[in-house]
């Protein structure tokens, strides 16, 4: 037990932490070699390799800096990550296995900087590409997408949904487009790609993206051996970008693979990694009443727990849940976690909840609530990266199987997921090898009534 949750960090050298890669003999995933890709941060934005990125034994990577970080700046321009076929593809036609082909003429034109790719009608499911279910059954399928699709692929992106608009924001991307921003229809299944202004900020991986008053604060990441402690602020409506005012003293180290919950006015931020180590510290920003400008900054301010706290770590996930911030496995570099631990954000007392049986260990997933329920999806489990849908009922605090049928997304983590009415998306992702740009669909079917469940005790707390 400790009285105090006064920042620790791990004493491992977090050449070890996971991010973007394979599997290590410690069993955490790591990023490509740097002598097999030419950046272990980005991916081709649209444009096919011919070569494989070679398979080998992998190094733990990272909540810091790996090795590949630090030699990037020496390795050569081309990538060998491999780049997803794109959803989008409407023309040529999607096939059964879920491919489409190109052509040399059009691999070419989408690696040149051009203007996004225009898609006038989507590609429609066809019967051969789903197999037949009751309609009562959660089903997965592929978005039929349509419009200025993305000209890159997404992984440690942030999708958030304003009203039925999901705004993308990061990712990788080997010419550092990373920093554009796309906008999905919920409902149209329409990809638009916004015009915006002001302070720009650079392109970066594995930060946040907390929905405040309609505006995106947007805190760390990082791209390549870079990590960032600066804030952003993303009005939805006007479509600018601010760097708001802060006050002087104490503010969290630049990080990435951190989350973040908004509650009662304050960005509460967990965890994450310097490049050096693993952290559990816990900070708030204050963003209340329209706080950044020069009459009101924002404020930073270290939190000090009680309980015992989760040990250091990154890409985990975080929910507000009520009162309560649910923070779900990770890893420290050496270690995946299979641990669910709740913060009470007003008394500010951290509780584990009882092993899971069976347990799951993840990092690099997404957890989206439903309800009174945390849909946990994908991610890496240690040994590989998976498609498994998993389902931890925040009642009872245990997992349960539910059964669910058609096509799921490929194996992968670093994607993004929302739900947007009765249905979970899923937006791309990477699988240590190729990057991904399509869109997935969850359709909740008789599970549609759980979104409108929002009366709810967690029993161990």
């Amino acid at each position: 037990m400790e009285a105090s949750s006064t920042q620790r960090s791990s004493g491992r050298n977090l050449a070890n932490v996971p991010e973007e890669g394979r599997v290590s003999p410690k069993d955490v995933p790591q990023s490509p070699s740097p002598q097999a890709t030419a950046s272990s941060v980005s991916t081709a934005s649209g444009a096919t390799s011919t070569k494989q990125t070679t398979r080998k034994t992998a190094s733990v990577r990272t909540l810091g800096r790996s090795s590949s970080d630090q030699l990037a700046a020496a390795s050569s321009s081309s990538s060998t990550v491999k780049r997803a076929t794109s959803s989008s593809s409407s023309a040529q036609g999607v096939g059964a296995s879920g491919k489409s082909s190109r052509s040399a003429a059009a691999q070419k034109a989408v690696a040149t900087p051009a203007s996004p790719k225009q898609v006038l009608c989507p590609t429609l499911p066809h019967d051969k590409n789903a197999q037949p279910a009751p309609s009562t059954i959660m089903y997965w399928s592929r978005a039929p997408v349509w419009g200025s699709v993305p000209t890159r692929t997404m992984r440690a992106h942030t999708a958030t949904l304003v009203d039925t608009t999901v705004w993308i924001f990061g990712g990788c991307d080997d010419r550092d487009s990373s920093k554009d921003v796309y906008c999905f229809d919920t409902e149209t299944m329409q990809w638009t790609h916004p015009d915006v202004v002001g302070d720009i900020p650079p392109p970066c991986r594995a930060h946040t993206a907390t929905l405040c008053d309609r505006k995106l604060i947007i805190f760390g990441g990082g791209l390549g051996s870079t990590y960032y402690d600066a804030v952003y602020v993303f009005d939805t409506t006007l479509r600018r970008w601010t760097r708001p005012n802060i006050l002087a003293g104490p503010r969290p180290a630049a990080r990435r693979a951190h989350s973040a919950v908004y509650y009662k006015g304050k960005v509460w931020i967990f965890g994450g990694g310097t490049g050096l180590t693993a952290l559990n510290d816990v900070w708030t920003l204050d963003v209340a009443g329209g706080a950044g400008t020069q009459n009101k900054p924002m404020q930073w301010k270290e939190i000090q727990t009680t309980g015992k706290r989760p040990g250091p770590r990154g890409y985990h996930t975080a929910n507000l849940v009520g009162n309560i911030m649910v923070v779900i496995g990770g890893s420290d570099g050496k270690e995946s976690f299979t641990d669910v631990w709740c913060l009470n954000l007003d008394t500010l007392v951290w509780s584990l909840v009882k092993p899971q049986i069976p347990s799951y260990k993840r990092l690099a997933h997404t957890s989206t609530q439903v309800g009174s329920y945390i849909f946990i999806m994908g991610g890496h489990n240690a040994s590989e990266y998976v498609s498994e849908l998993l389902m931890f009922n925040l009642v009872s605090l245990q997992y349960e199987p539910r059964l669910v049928l058609g096509r799921p997304p490929s194996p992968r983590g670093y994607h993004a997921t929302v739900l947007a009415d009765s249905r979970l998306f899923v937006f791309g992702g990477f699988n240590g090898q190729t990057a991904f740009d399509d869109v997935h669909i969850l359709e909740l079917a008789a599970g549609a009534y759980l979104p409108q469940v929002t009366s709810f005790t967690m029993e161990a707390l």
